[in-house]
């Protein structure tokens, strides 16, 4: 499948995606709302699939929600928005439920939706440049791609809740500290990193990972009891995969388990 604001390379397991509308500063415009539902879709029916690496094209990571395409739908904006976000949340709640673990590269800025998509990513790589602003408040906006919950996640409520609605912008560094990227890496080496953690969930017991990945998900809403009986009936049904048995004899045996993600 082709598309025309991100590109999207299966390796071996690895989905590449990349998003591609380098000249504009790859923003959320409609196309991208559009064909990140349709990228999810691709994925999900992609059953090689077993870790997603999200980069950027350009000087920009992305700036976020195109304002151009704002202004030239300003009269009918309300239903263009319920339109653009529809397809777009779709896309990203249906990346969450993959087993497949995500790894986002982030160098120059990111803002508005980006920190959302950002954050949502269960590992995060930025380079010394990165930069991520809320932005939403300065058009007088609240927010969208999940920000309010992976920002929560991430930094916590009342923090996330902070950089909202103080427009803050936080520097690689800030954006470290609360949580928000977990590695920080010199720019050159920034992708090589990016791609070998990737490239170890690719290599690494995928159908464990989903479980996890799902049981972090629900963690907060639920009780120490029902947590307990989640985890409880997740690690049984582990228990009788492939990946679960090679890495029981694989330890009995002082050898690296070969996982096939089955």
């Amino acid at each position: 499948m082709t598309f025309e604001s991100i590109d999207m390379v299966m390796d071996d397991g690895l989905a590449r995606v990349t998003l591609n509308q380098a000249e504009q500063g790859n923003p959320f415009n409609a196309t991208l709302c559009r064909e990140w539902l349709e990228l999810a879709n691709a994925l999900a029916s992609e059953r090689t699939l077993r870790a997603i690496l999200i980069t950027a094209r350009g000087k920009y990571f992305s700036v976020g929600g195109d304002i151009r395409m704002f202004t030239r739908n300003l009269d009918v904006l309300p239903e263009r928005i319920r339109e653009w976000t529809g397809t777009l949340h779709a896309g990203i709640a249906r990346i969450a439920r993959l087993d497949a673990p995500t790894v986002v590269a982030v160098h120059g800025v990111a803002m508005g939706g980006a920190v959302g998509l950002v954050a949502s990513c269960d590992l995060v790589y930025a380079s010394g440049s990165a930069s991520f602003g809320a932005a939403y408040p300065s058009i007088g906006y609240s927010c969208d791609a999940g920000s309010s919950k992976a920002l929560a996640s991430r930094m916590g409520v009342s923090r996330g809740k902070r950089f909202l609605l103080c427009n803050e912008t936080l520097d690689v560094s800030a954006a470290a500290d609360c949580g928000l990227v977990d590695f920080v890496v010199d720019a050159e080496a920034l992708q090589a990193d990016a791609e070998a953690a990737a490239r170890r969930f690719a290599n690494g017991p995928t159908q464990a990972y989903g479980d996890i990945r799902r049981l972090f998900s629900n963690v907060m809403q639920q009780s120490l009891e029902a947590q307990l009986e989640d985890e409880a009936q997740s690690l049984a049904r582990m228990a009788g995969t492939e990946d679960a048995r090679e890495g029981i004899l694989a330890f009995s045996e002082k050898r690296r388990p070969t996982f096939k993600g089955r």
